[in-house]
């Protein structure tokens, strides 16, 4: 609510309110509220707690449950028990801070703007920035994809230049996801940071062209999204057979083992997302490949190989990580190869100004390259360049350069500080380093999805005249080791272990351990299909 005063305490030498207009004078504007009043009234529902002696009797008071509004002090009783802002009954998935990370790591960080930054920080900070990328491919390839069922609203003379742009991004995350073998019935596709469910709609709309309705049976969409959305297009999605469900709730505290949906049928889990801003990547990282439990619902996961038997790539994919093998590109053993629930993942990233260092799965990779908490903040920080950078540094205005979409249907609002840099580094030189600490921060998440045993990749998804967020995140498990290797790596394994037993122990056991080794190979071969 805006400072401000009533008609009777302003000069007298000041006009007037417009007539039916509020007599509430804002201070900050040097004039009157605008809003139309009631009949009888002096002042709009906003600034209606100024008002005195009003004729029904009752005044306006702010809502003890949020500030923000206000309300009649006859029906307070009333309005308590239905406000948006009263304290409701958590469902049965909420499990506060479940994918929040370690609280370890939530250390205290003081936070520095750039702007407060001396210039020999600033020149440090781009050393360990150019330190820490150095091995990996600061150009990830570009693939714009596209669907055919979003052909027709592309064509649309009717959308305007935002419909079309989000269209253009809806259909390249849909093309990669058939590109990856992802786009099909049986399973569960679960949208993160959902908004209207336009995403969902697409991936619902494309299963059933291709098809038909046979699809609805064994396909589940569930929209994740913490706000209260307008004009949701789940209505549109009520016919039967397909469950199409929305949960508000944060994805901090989204435990999906216990969602009933995902009950139900047990169907294996796909993980999608456009413009997944900051920490809700970290969140929805987390929330799909370390929620205890999830992957007992389905499928019990593939046992777990050392990387020295596997011929698999010795670290994240090459197309964002070197293939310079250490420790460096992940864990020295315990490989896993892709967890039983989850098939995969596509989402599209933006702003890394809003990431978190408890919340990010990068932590390990950045402590490996000698950084930390502070840095990773600065980083963060510097990210917003990316978007921002085509500004030149005398200028204190949005740039009108028609490539600078930022503001859109989102409103993810960058973080620009770019004072600290005047004369320091140029607009083209900022958007580099912004860049590179995207890259960096998007480094972590592949070395996370490495570690859980997925391959993972970076692609440019839709051109800069799209979005400049045009990063797409996408990951699916590694494919099964060849079964002869399967044999060689079951041989080796009985060795060491026949090696690391006493003689007695051999021999009392040989018979049973051989038996369970033969019993092994077969299962394995054909869940393998082999």
């Amino acid at each position: 609510m805006q400072h401000g005063s009533s008609a009777t305490s302003v000069s007298s030498n000041m006009a007037a309110p417009s007539p039916g207009r509020c007599g509430f004078f804002v201070e900050k504007k040097n004039r009157f509220c605008k809003m139309i009043v009631g009949r009888g009234k002096t002042f709009c529902g906003e600034h209606a707690t100024m008002e005195e002696g009003s004729r029904s009797g009752s005044r306006r008071i702010i809502c003890p449950l949020d500030p923000k509004h206000t309300v009649s002090e006859d029906k307070l009783d009333k309005h308590l028990r239905k406000c948006n802002s009263r304290e409701r009954n958590k469902p049965v998935y909420y499990v506060e801070n479940i994918n929040a990370g370690s609280a370890d790591g939530d250390k205290t960080v003081q936070q520095v703007s750039l702007c407060e930054r001396s210039r020999t920080e600033l020149e440090s900070l781009l050393d360990k920035l150019r330190t820490a990328v150095r091995g990996l491919q600061c150009d990830p390839e570009d693939s714009i994809l596209s669907h055919p069922v979003l052909q027709e609203e592309l064509s649309n003379p009717k959308n305007g230049d935002s419909a079309h742009k989000h269209l253009k991004q809806q259909s390249s995350i849909l093309g990669h996801l058939e590109e990856l073998g992802l786009l099909a019935g049986g399973r569960c596709f679960v949208e993160f940071g959902a908004g209207r469910g336009k995403l969902s709609h697409w991936i619902h709309e494309a299963l059933k062209t291709r098809d038909h309705l046979k699809i609805c049976e064994d396909l589940q969409l569930l929209l994740v999204e913490r706000c209260s959305t307008r004009f949701k297009v789940d209505g549109k999605h009520q016919e039967g057979g397909v469950q199409f469900e929305r949960l508000q709730v944060d994805i901090q505290h989204l435990d999906l083992s216990k969602v009933p949906l995902l009950r139900q049928k047990k169907l294996p889990i796909v993980g999608v997302g456009k413009h997944l801003c900051g920490a809700a990547t970290d969140l929805a990282l987390r929330c799909l490949l370390e929620t205890p439990g999830l992957d007992q619902e389905t499928e019990p996961p593939a046992k777990r190989l050392k990387t020295s038997e596997l011929a698999a790539d010795p670290g994240p994919d090459s197309g964002s990580l070197s293939d310079d093998p250490g420790p460096e590109q992940g864990p020295a053993s315990d490989f896993v190869p892709g967890s039983g629930a989850v098939l995969g993942l596509a989402v599209a990233l933006c702003c890394h100004h809003r990431c978190e260092w408890r919340h990010y799965v990068g932590q390990q990779f950045f402590l490996q390259r000698g950084l930390g908490a502070a840095e990773f903040s600065a980083f963060c920080r510097m990210s917003s360049w990316a978007t921002c950078g085509l500004r030149p540094t005398n200028q204190n205005h949005p740039s009108q350069d028609p490539t600078n979409q930022r503001r859109d249907d989102e409103a993810h609002e960058a973080a620009e500080e770019t004072d600290a840099v005047n004369g320091f580094l140029a607009a083209d030189e900022r958007e580099h380093v912004g860049r590179l600490c995207k890259l960096l921060i998007d480094s972590g998440r592949l070395h996370f999805l490495w570690a859980k045993g997925f391959k993972s990749k970076l692609t440019r998804y839709v051109d800069a005249q799209t979005t400049l967020e045009n990063m797409l995140l996408t990951a699916v498990p590694p494919p099964p080791p060849p079964p002869d290797q399967l044999l060689l790596i079951c041989t080796t394994r009985k060795t060491e272990l026949m090696m690391s037993c006493s003689s007695t122990q051999r021999n009392k056991f040989v018979f049973v351990k051989k038996s369970l080794l033969i019993v092994k190979i077969i299962v394995r071969l054909n869940v393998l299909n082999l």
